[in-house]
């Protein structure tokens, strides 16, 4: 049985990594502000460029550009897993990695070999010990997301698509929703169609120079974005989970603070009735 000082010593314990959890967490809603500004900036932008693509691939030949060009047999395709650097935002990287794991499975049963390119350590780690390809890495970036990171995947995903080394690439991410939920999103970025692109296709646009000009320009930038705004997600996701974990480790430090109390004043009693009863017990022989 644990003595009064053991647990004098563990209440001291959790209240100093309660105090850490806590600052954790503030340090967490401070990035999340940031980051959910970025996200809601960047996103009408993205959301506009899929509707001007969907609106001009939905009336070009696809063999107008390589990115367009589906294929009829699709032997390997690339999945860009996004996960954290660090950890501490509980089941943030685990569901990711769970869910890449169901479409790898996905795709071998159709006898299509999946490929990784991992941003992001979490993801990486996870799968360097298991039997998956990773083609590419990315780590240690998601401290500070710039345009030119997103630049530099997208330049990777697109060489890779039109050298005809991927037939397919998607995207698997948290979708930044609330602090408190993030919404798994898997999304085909490459090739680009009027169906991956969405929006509204209906809408009709005067274009100048000519269309296929302007699938040239546009289609990099779109990856761009794409890679950009699924960077962003991530980020205010990781911070959101990282911000309810905390909050709820401080919690259950309180919770445990209060049990602990609660015990040590017990056993105090008990201590204390136990050296009354040997007084009077040692009065009472003394009398005898």
């Amino acid at each position: 049985m644990a003595s009064l000082r053991d647990i004098r010593k563990r209440i001291a314990s959790v209240k100093n990594t309660q105090k850490i959890t806590n600052a954790m967490k503030m340090v967490a809603a401070a990035k999340l502000r940031r980051a959910e500004e970025a996200v809601g900036a960047a996103r009408p932008y993205a959301d506009k460029m899929r509707d001007v693509l969907a609106s001009l691939a939905s009336r070009t030949n696809p063999a107008a550009h390589p990115m367009l060009l589906t294929s009829d047999t699709v032997q390997k395709v690339l999945l860009v897993q996004i996960t954290s650097d660090r950890g501490l935002c509980g089941g943030f990287n685990a569901n990711l990695n769970r869910r890449a794991e169901a479409f790898i499975r996905e795709m071998k049963a159709k006898g299509i070999q999946v490929d990784l390119l991992n941003v992001g350590r979490k993801g990486h780690d996870y799968f360097r010990r298991r039997p998956v390809t990773i083609a590419e890495r990315f780590l240690n970036v998601m401290n500070k997301v710039t345009f030119d990171l997103a630049e530099n995947i997208a330049r990777v995903l697109t060489e890779k698509f039109i050298s005809g080394e991927y037939q397919e690439v998607y995207i698997l991410y948290n979708r930044f929703k609330t602090a408190a939920t993030q919404i798994q999103t898997l999304r085909k970025v490459l090739p680009a169609s009027p169906e991956e692109g969405g929006g509204s296709r209906q809408l009709e646009y005067l274009y100048e120079p000519s269309e296929e000009e302007l699938l040239a320009a546009i289609l990099p930038k779109y990856v761009e974005v794409q890679v950009y705004t699924s960077l962003l997600d991530s980020v205010a996701s990781e911070h959101g989970a990282r911000m309810t974990a905390m909050e709820a480790a401080t919690s259950n430090a309180e919770e445990m603070i209060y049990k602990l109390t609660l015990k040590a004043n017990r056993l105090r009693q008990e201590t204390i009735t136990k050296e009354l009863m040997e007084i009077v017990g040692g009065a009472e022989a003394l009398k005898g």
